[in-house]
């Protein structure tokens, strides 16, 4: 090595050394700018995606007279994707995919929903649980450079009830609490044995997360403990929170996840929406190294991730997820059908649909109306790609088949949650799988699902 080139290297090392010195000198003052740039830019993102659910929805405050969720909060009636002007359902239903895709008349609202700012992408909670959680627990999970969209009619009740496999007989044993770490040994201390209150405790703990850490490329204003698995599956169950997927790249193509409820996990064998794990253990513990962190393992140590024990802690937050039952159907029989004399006429004709010309139980068989497996609907048959707030809207591909029992206690409805009813629903399948169901037929499938 020449002299000259010792010192080319040693000059270009100790330039390296200066700069990364001053990055991250510069790191340690940015996080200003960095919030106050994102908060200036807040109300931008907001208004575009508020423009466009009022372009896709009538996100009018529409409650049913009559149906309710397990604890009391009235399910919105009637369909709210708005249709391409000039068409009806009527016509739409007698067009083929290929006529839809060439008309455009493929409805907004059936198209994938993107995130609240689909660039930007991340955990975002509905205010009601950053409140909640804040005067429990004082954590604060509001973001600072965003907020999130849909209305909270539209979400699922909070607090939600909580059904226990092992307890039956104790119905909702939440006392209508939301459960964190300030009440849950009050709460469950009489009703779980240890290992399943540790678990509990684990589901209820913070730990660092892509958005809210303690590192300057945070998204909450003050430094985080960070997010519980009970922060968007409260009480076991979900409060619409919503993500973007850490498994799809590039950006644009990720989904937008509405949080499944933990209900039922007994009695499921796949866990994701696609991902297709195998066991609840399994995806504890992916969620703990991979989707808090955006499936970045480098952003998950500078953050702090927080590998779990699996053999203890994993094991135990599962068992406890395993306990979390399925919400009372006072109408079902021990086969997962309507008792004749307990059913409503169109509840009965809608079980008739359900098992007949609407071919739902193709996927969502009884008694728990899922198959445990995976269905590709093909719904790009319909429209020809387009991205719209920074998601572009192409082929889903396969998606678990989540269960239907207990269905009116999730809104929305999909994977993505562009579904904001039940009736929105019926009209998507009606189209997806070219039923041709009549208005009266359509309204009978809805009451039958409100009874699951």
């Amino acid at each position: 090595m020449s002299v000259a080139t010792h010192h080319f290297i040693t000059i270009s090392l100790l330039a390296g050394l200066l700069c990364c010195t001053l990055t991250n000198a510069a790191a340690e003052d940015d996080f200003s700018t960095l919030s106050k740039r994102l908060q200036s830019e807040k109300a931008k993102f907001a208004q575009r995606q508020q423009a466009l659910l009022a372009d896709r929805y009538d996100l009018a405050d529409r409650p049913s007279a009559t149906a309710r969720m397990s604890r009391g909060k009235p399910q919105q009636d009637g369909v709210r994707v708005r249709l391409p002007k000039g068409m009806s359902w009527q016509i739409l239903a007698g067009l083929s995919p290929q006529q839809i895709k060439d008309k455009r008349s493929w409805p907004g609202g059936f198209l994938p929903l993107p995130h609240p700012h689909h660039e930007a992408g991340g955990m975002v909670f509905p205010k009601f649980l950053i409140e909640e959680v804040s005067k429990q627990t004082e954590r604060d999970l509001t973001r600072f450079d965003l907020d999130f969209d849909l209305p909270d009619h539209f979400l699922p009740e909070f607090p939600a009830a909580i059904y226990l496999t092992t307890r039956p007989d104790l119905g909702d044993v939440s006392q209508g609490k939301a459960v964190t770490l300030a009440n849950f040994n009050e709460l469950f201390r009489d009703i779980l044995n240890p290992k399943q209150l540790e678990g509990l405790r684990l589901l209820l703990t913070p730990f660092p997360q892509q958005q809210f850490n303690a590192t300057d490329d945070r998204r909450s204003l003050k430094a985080s403990q960070g997010v519980a698995c009970f922060d968007c599956h409260a009480n076991g169950h979900s409060v619409g929170a919503t993500h973007t997927v850490g498994d799809i790249r590039p950006n644009e193509h990720r989904h937008r996840i509405d949080t499944p409820t933990l209900r039922g996990l007994n009695i499921q064998r796949l866990f994701g929406s696609q991902r297709a794990m195998k066991t609840v253990e399994d995806f504890t513990e992916f969620e703990q190294r991979g989707a808090y962190f955006d499936g970045i393992p480098a952003d998950a140590t500078r953050k702090g991730t927080n590998i779990l024990e699996r053999g203890s802690q994993v094991h135990f937050m599962a068992e406890f997820q395993a306990l979390l039952d399925l919400p009372p159907a006072p109408k079902l029989d021990i086969f997962g059908k309507l008792d004749p004399d307990k059913a409503s006429a169109s509840e009965l004709r809608g079980e008739a649909i359900f098992f007949g010309k609407g071919r739902c139980a193709a996927c969502h068989m009884p008694p728990y109306y899922t198959d445990n497996s995976m269905h590709d609907l093909k719904v790009e048959r319909f429209f020809k790609e387009v991205t719209v707030n920074g998601r572009t809207a192409s082929a889903d591909g396969p998606i678990k088949t989540f269960p239907l029992r207990g269905i009116k206690d999730s809104p929305p409805y999909l994977h993505d949650g562009r579904l904001l009813t039940l009736a929105d629903t019926v009209e998507f399948f009606n189209l997806v799988l070219q039923l041709k169901l009549r208005e009266q037929e359509k309204k009978d499938l809805a009451d039958f699902m409100r009874a699951l």
